[in-house]
């Protein structure tokens, strides 16, 4: 499970996004990169990382159901994840 440091600073950087989203598209618009530069690098959308929703696991994200594979698998085998069943042939 990842510290809660690091889901608290993934938090802060969707939001600081969110704040300058329209902000660095009007200046992307105009061509001025030299206030894009002075952004916040935060600001930056490029710098989000897929999270797990529950753990908080960055690595092996399944993003239809947006969690990792463990929490997935987890879910799967109790059956709190509708239409999943275990493969057995």
């Amino acid at each position: 499970m990842a510290k809660k440091a690091w889901k608290e600073r993934d938090k802060r950087k969707r939001e600081t996004v969110v704040k300058f989203a329209a902000r660095r598209a009007e200046l992307k618009a105009k061509g001025d990169y030299e206030g894009l530069a002075k952004l916040p690098k935060d600001a930056s959308p490029v710098r989000l990382t897929n999270r797990c929703k529950l753990s908080g696991r960055r690595r092996s994200y399944i993003r239809k159901f947006g969690v990792s594979r463990l929490t997935f698998r987890e879910m799967a085998l109790n059956g709190l994840i509708p239409g999943v069943t275990k493969a057995s042939w």
